[in-house]
């Protein structure tokens, strides 16, 4: 399976989260398993960061690098396709990271990992 994490469930995983359901967990930790970090969610973090509202142990792009590299994580560029797609995308949901996210999901055949239902409205393939 190829796992795209959105920012939210790579936030948790790397601070050791209770909030990572144990499905989540256990596909996360199968080698058999891909797993993805889209650049969006690299941009979201160290966003955030800058304007003092995501508290990390290091910088995000020490925290966010050693993450991946730890956990065997892939980057995942916002390519054009993914990017037009998702203005294609109905208006289901106002975050553009997460809308990206959902349209990187479709046009890569990935399994999106996250805890936000409203993304379930989409038709992509959630893991949570």
């Amino acid at each position: 399976m190829r796992l795209l994490l959105d920012t939210c469930t790579f936030l948790w995983l790397g601070l050791n989260s209770d909030k990572v359901t144990k499905k989540v967990q256990s596909a996360f930790l199968n080698p058999d398993n891909e797993k993805f970090l889209s650049a969006a969610s690299a941009w979201e973090i160290s966003m955030k960061y800058g304007l003092g509202r995501l508290p990390l142990p290091k910088r995000p792009d020490y925290f966010i690098a050693e993450g991946r590299e730890k956990s065997g994580i892939e980057s995942l560029p916002i390519d054009e396709e993914s990017a037009l797609f998702a203005a294609s995308l109905p208006r289901l949901h106002a975050d553009p990271f997460d809308r990206i996210l959902v349209a990187q999901a479709l046009v890569h055949g990935m399994v999106l990992v996250t805890s936000d239902e409203i993304l379930s409205q989409y038709p992509v393939r959630i893991l949570w």
